[in-house]
């Protein structure tokens, strides 16, 4: 079971409560929530990484990453205006790895609840 906590008050923002379970069905590895809240044409931004483009590859990376299991899921901010969004925070790994992420997201529109782009920064943290 993940822990998760969330340092940010939602509120009555609809975009932030959407953002706040998409984080969390990263960290629970729930991979259709995931896929249905993305557009086909998704394009993920590893920075530093790689690019994903399309569905289908964003599906195979997910389900390349269901191996290394998270622990803990601290969400320290979830930010949203408009067509875009973000959030931060840290993930806490079965594997004893800490890693330090900031996601900034773009919508299909400004009252859709389908994610078209996503940019992804991700820091190990050092013991």
């Amino acid at each position: 079971m993940v822990k998760i906590t969330i340092k940010t008050d939602c509120g009555n923002a609809p975009k932030r409560e959407f953002l706040k379970k998409f984080n969390s069905a990263f960290a629970k590895g729930d991979v259709e929530f995931l896929i249905a809240s993305v557009s086909d044409e998704i394009v993920w931004d590893r920075v530093g990484d790689k690019q994903i483009n399309g569905k289908e590859e964003f599906t195979a990376e997910l389900q390349n990453m269901k191996s290394e299991k998270t622990t803990e899921l601290i969400l320290d901010q979830i930010l949203s205006h408009g067509k875009e969004g973000a959030a931060n925070g840290v993930l806490k790994m079965e594997s004893g790895k800490v890693y330090a992420f900031a996601d900034f997201y773009c919508f299909t529109s400004a009252k859709g609840e389908k994610i078209k782009s996503i940019t992804s920064y991700l820091v190990e943290l050092k013991k």
